[in-house]
């Protein structure tokens, strides 16, 4: 019965990963870039304001690579926002897009505040796990440098995700998804290590499989990166990807929770698959695509904000799943 709850939960997770990757796109070309009054504002504001460079704007601005045209871009953003929502009678959709992003109120030169800070809370978890790690496993079991590695991976992320909504530009934009695509693409190449393990030294067809796995995800990443660079930038194709990966050890964290709860009947063996389901809920926010609350918070800054609590409790299953392995081999010898 619990095997077939868990392949039903598996072909709900496909399904519902599925659906989100259909529904969600990336555009840098929106609604507002097309207002005549936007751009009559942008080309107003920069004859009158640019003349002289950026020297017109703060220093604080410019440290962070803002320039009078953007400055311009950015502000006329708010001048037309706050007239369509002040319109009487009222607009249906008074809020709209510029280059694919939601006028968003900027606090110091940032972009994006809520989902900057957001991904330093990410960021922190991350950091959080690797000193538990450190602490609580011995550096002799063999899947600690694994785990260590995935805390590394996950905080170089969130660092680029975190310069990124500070200052959207190409190469912030390109570092960020290469950054994520490493950390999904990780999670994955830990995963079967972990549930099969092929970390142990017997029997010696798994140190071949092992060589071959690490062969195998990094020609994978190589040829994303690849692809991306050389070939086409291709949003959909991006999303699609992480979302293939993520479906698969998903599916197999699931699994594996099944089989370790049974085996261990234990609460903590049954996170994997709650810490699954968290996951595909928090990506469930990805779908309401509000304008932002007050300006600052939006449904991808609420996305952030849903996976720190899911790290946290990624990395207490990590350390218990260790602890009880060290005891079992500990009673076999």
């Amino acid at each position: 019965m619990v095997v077939r709850q868990s392949r039903g939960w598996s072909y709900s997770l496909v399904s519902w990963l599925i659906l989100l990757l259909c529904l969600i796109t990336t555009t840098h070309a929106s609604l507002g870039d097309r207002l005549p009054e936007f751009r009559d504002c942008v080309s107003i504001c920069i004859e009158q304001n640019c003349g002289r460079g950026n020297a017109v704007i703060p220093v604080y601005l410019r440290l962070l690579f803002w320039t009078c045209p953007s400055n311009c871009d950015h502000t006329c953003q708010h001048i037309i926002t706050d007239q369509r929502v002040a319109r009487d009678p009222p607009m249906l959709d008074p809020v709209v897009q510029y280059h694919g992003k939601w006028p968003f109120l900027r606090i110091l030169g940032v972009q994006e505040p809520c989902s900057v800070l957001f991904s330093l809370l990410n960021l922190l978890a991350h950091r959080r796990g690797i000193s538990q790690i450190k602490e609580l496993i011995p550096a002799k079991y063999p899947l600690r440098k694994y785990y260590v590695f995935f805390g590394y991976v996950g905080m170089a992320s969130w660092v680029f995700s975190m310069i990124f909504h500070t200052r959207d530009f190409d190469a912030t934009e390109k570092l960020d998804y290469f950054a994520a695509g490493a950390s999904v693409l990780y999670g994955l190449y830990y995963t079967p290590i972990r549930i099969f393990r092929l970390d142990q030294r017997k029997p010696p067809v798994k140190a071949t499989l092992l060589r071959l796995w690490t062969l195998i995800c990094a020609s994978m990443y190589v040829a994303h990166i690849s692809y991306l660079t050389l070939w086409r930038w291709d949003y959909t194709y991006n999303m699609a990807a992480n979302v293939a990966v993520g479906v698969v050890q998903n599916i197999l964290w699931s699994w594996f929770s099944v089989k370790r709860y049974q085996k261990l009947k234990k609460p903590w063996a049954a996170w994997p698959g709650m810490i699954v389901a968290w996951i595909v809920l928090a990506m469930s926010l990805e779908l309401l695509d509000f304008a932002p609350v007050r300006g600052l918070l939006d449904a991808h800054s609420l996305w952030h904000l849903g996976t720190v609590g899911p790290t946290i409790w990624w990395y207490n299953f990590l350390v218990r799943d260790a602890q009880q392995d060290i005891a079992g081999e500990r009673l076999k010898a």
